[in-house]
């Protein structure tokens, strides 16, 4: 059988190795590899995704090799319905920000390429790795390309100061993570996902390490109140920064939590229910409030991204199907929303500099080709039906209100101020009086735009109108999940 997993960790590790052995001055020849690479490997993931089992909860595709023969540490990679569709979403979003930097990148243009490489080197190995502490290597490794992103290739002058609060707010969350993972290991004797999985800590155990590892994943949602560093990251990143951190850096927290956290420690999960709730239900009015009062377009996707990982987190601790699909189907949703949104922003930038809301309006005279992409993406955003957002979201309602009713009812208010700062911005920027001096002289979108919004709009739509394809793939898993932790 093909080696799928070793092939997707090492390709673009390859890659960035090419690369580097290239003349710096040879920009178009470095551009074509790096894209040849990542979308070698998006087609490879696609292959997996298609001869997938749904048939079975089990680890699929396991590959496994020594590591450090202290301890029996070995290298061991494996998919479920879980994980395996968040490697197509990262395949998916590398060509996509490399296609961005290819006008746009001027300067360092092979160690934008490298970083980027190395970073879906960091984000596969993530979503792969079934041993706890190489889990947490590269779950800590995917800072360093993105804080080199954020601090060289970043759109201002705070894009330092960005870099910095992005790496030490995440890196310190995740001190506690490595304290816990120790303990596991001395009481265990290995970090293998799949013995620990078998393993029983008890009562009391359970609730410091869950401690531990919430520290970890919910400065990388964000949660309220460690959020603060998204904004900032995300208004000094350059624009394929900002996409790939809202579509798949967002994700480890989420994906932290219910590949660990909740089958685990099932009973600290269940003890520790009203605390997450609380805090997503504060996540997703708060940051919607938020959100309606910010005047810079990428801040405003930004608190929107906080809502929504509010969403996702209710979701995950419903600790039920509905609630538990829905979150996997909303984080997918958001991978590719959000990231279209970052790039519709970064399209207008490109032309008029500025990100200043009130600097917008009447774009639909001069760019009406953007204006309906930009349509299709808001209308995601809102969670109108039709679109991935709406299955998701409705997913997470449903099986929170079979937890809690009251939490169920103040998150519905979160799709409603969703609507209002949704229709609010697509309002201000699209509609009304063209602002002739600074849109005037705008051009509609080109034809690497057009094909790079074109895919955006097929997944959404996809997503919104089939989503047995996805529910299909990820069903056993999430059963299999639930019955582990005999919720």
């Amino acid at each position: 059988m093909f080696p799928f997993l070793p092939f997707l960790v090492l390709c673009p590790l390859v890659g960035a190795g090419v690369v580097a052995l290239l003349p710096r001055k040879a920009t178009t020849s470095i551009q074509a590899v790096a894209l040849s690479v990542a979308l070698v490997n998006f087609v490879v993931a696609v292959a997996l995704w298609m001869v997938f089992d749904t048939t079975t909860a089990k680890f699929q595709f396991v590959s496994t090799l020594s590591w450090l023969p202290l301890g029996n540490m070995t290298v061991s990679l494996g998919v479920d319905g879980i994980s395996l569709l968040f490697l197509v979403l990262t395949t998916f979003l590398v060509p996509v920000c490399l296609l961005v930097g290819w006008v746009n990148i001027h300067t360092k243009v092979k160690e934008y390429c490298i970083a980027f490489l190395l970073l879906e080197v960091g984000m596969i190995a993530v979503f792969c790795l079934l041993d706890l502490l190489l889990f947490y290597v590269f779950f800590e490794s995917v800072l360093l390309p993105m804080f080199v992103i954020i601090g060289v290739w970043g759109s201002r002058e705070r894009k330092i100061r960005a870099a910095y609060q992005f790496f030490l707010y995440t890196l310190i969350g995740s001190v506690l993570m490595l304290v816990a993972l120790l303990l596991m290991y001395f009481q265990v004797g290995t970090t293998d996902l799949q013995v620990l999985l078998v393993s029983h800590f008890s009562d009391k155990r359970q609730v410091l390490l869950w401690l531990a590892f919430f520290a970890s994943f919910a400065v990388k949602v964000p949660m309220v109140p460690v959020h603060i560093w998204l904004p900032e990251a995300h208004v000094e990143a350059p624009t394929a920064g900002s996409v790939i951190l809202a579509g798949i850096l967002l994700k480890l927290g989420t994906y932290g939590f219910l590949r660990f956290s909740i089958p685990l420690f099932p009973m600290a999960s269940l003890y520790f229910m009203p605390l997450v709730y609380t805090l997503s239900l504060i996540g997703i009015i708060y940051a919607s409030l938020t959100t309606l009062r910010q005047i810079d377009l990428k801040k405003i996707i930004a608190y929107s991204s906080v809502a929504h990982m509010g969403f996702v987190t209710l979701g995950l601790f419903s600790l039920n199907l509905q609630g538990i699909e829905g979150a996997l189907i909303l984080m997918l949703s958001h991978g590719f929303v959000a990231s279209a949104l970052f790039l519709c922003i970064g399209c207008v930038y490109d032309r008029t500099h500025t990100r200043v809301l009130q600097y917008y309006g009447g774009l639909v005279h001069v760019m009406p080709l953007f204006a309906f992409f930009f349509l299709v993406f808001t209308m995601g955003n809102l969670s109108l039906p039709g679109t991935s957002s709406f299955v998701g979201e409705f997913l997470i309602l449903v099986g929170t209100f079979q937890t809690n009713t009251l939490a169920a009812t103040l998150a519905a208010t979160g799709m409603v101020l969703g609507g209002a700062y949704s229709v609010w911005l697509y309002n201000r920027v699209v509609f009304g009086s063209l602002k002739p001096m600074y849109l005037a002289s705008a051009a509609d979108l080109s034809r690497r735009e057009f094909w790079l919004f074109l895919p955006f709009v097929v997944a959404i739509l996809w997503m919104g109108f089939f989503p047995g394809v996805f529910l299909d793939t990820m069903h056993l898993s999430v059963s299999n999940l639930i019955q582990h932790g005999a919720f």
